[in-house]
């Protein structure tokens, strides 16, 4: 199969590399439909070097069609469409039965002393092949993979994958009460979804970002947005000991 290397700092290639295949019962192999380029690998382009070897596969966000499992899987099938969480997670474990799959006590990495297992994101993380690939194993299938309809394009799913929990978990995490307001900084991908995520929830949102086109998109799902400049002059303006948000 063809898939994304790590060759070097800043410096990756589409290589041929040997198709993935089942290991272990509760494997699955996914053959991937569409996958995303995160924000933070760009920490694998520009940093994190000693903690990958040449040719490792990157890539986190991905979803597709089930290509073969393992005999011990038993909530997907052949065929069935599915979008890959990019945490790798047991689903049974103390720390899964309490939503908090990113330290899963079964995939997590303690020779590094970091969380659980990772696509495609470095020894740290259990240096697990990713899915800039045509083909992904998929380690305990049974609870990483969510499947999904065949009625929408993949775009319509596969922010399912990272973008749009990890938006939901940052609006949540901030804590703002009920018709609380709330600022989001950057209008990224997971700020546009933090952005409207907190609009959904009824809360007032102002986001900042110094990009025009990013300012209209966010602007058309009815969020109101500013400058890094006019959001600065905000501040300066609030009287004193007033707080900026709440």
């Amino acid at each position: 199969m063809r898939a994304l290397t790590w060759q070097g700092r800043r410096r990756v290639a589409v290589e041929e590399v040997p198709d993935p295949r089942i290991q272990e019962p509760t494997d699955a192999i996914v053959r991937l439909t569409s996958t995303a380029i995160c924000g933070s690998d760009l920490h694998l382009y520009e940093l994190m070097g000693p903690y990958l070897d040449r040719g490792d596969i990157l890539g986190h966000e991905a979803m597709g069609v089930v290509e073969e499992v393992g005999g011990a899987v038993t909530s997907v099938r052949v065929g069935q469409r599915v979008v890959v969480p990019f945490n790798i997670a047991c689903g049974h474990c103390w720390m899964c039965r309490h939503g908090l799959q990113s330290q899963c006590e079964t995939t997590q990495v303690t020779a590094h002393g970091t969380g659980a297992a990772l696509f495609g994101y470095t020894k740290l993380y259990g240096q697990v092949p990713g899915a800039q690939a045509e083909l992904l194993r998929v380690p305990l299938a049974d609870h990483n993979t969510i499947p999904v309809g065949i009625e929408l394009p993949d775009e319509r799913y596969l922010f399912l994958s990272d973008v749009l929990p990890t938006a939901l978990q940052g609006v949540q995490y901030a804590h703002v009460p009920e018709g609380g307001s709330v600022v989001v900084l950057g209008l990224g991908a997971v700020g546009q979804f933090a952005a409207r995520i907190a609009r959904h929830q009824g809360l007032e949102v102002l986001a900042v970002d110094p990009v025009p086109e990013r300012r209209q998109m966010a602007r058309r799902h009815g969020v109101a947005v500013c400058t890094p400049d006019e959001a600065a002059d905000r501040v300066r303006e609030l009287p004193a000991g007033a707080a900026p948000m709440r």
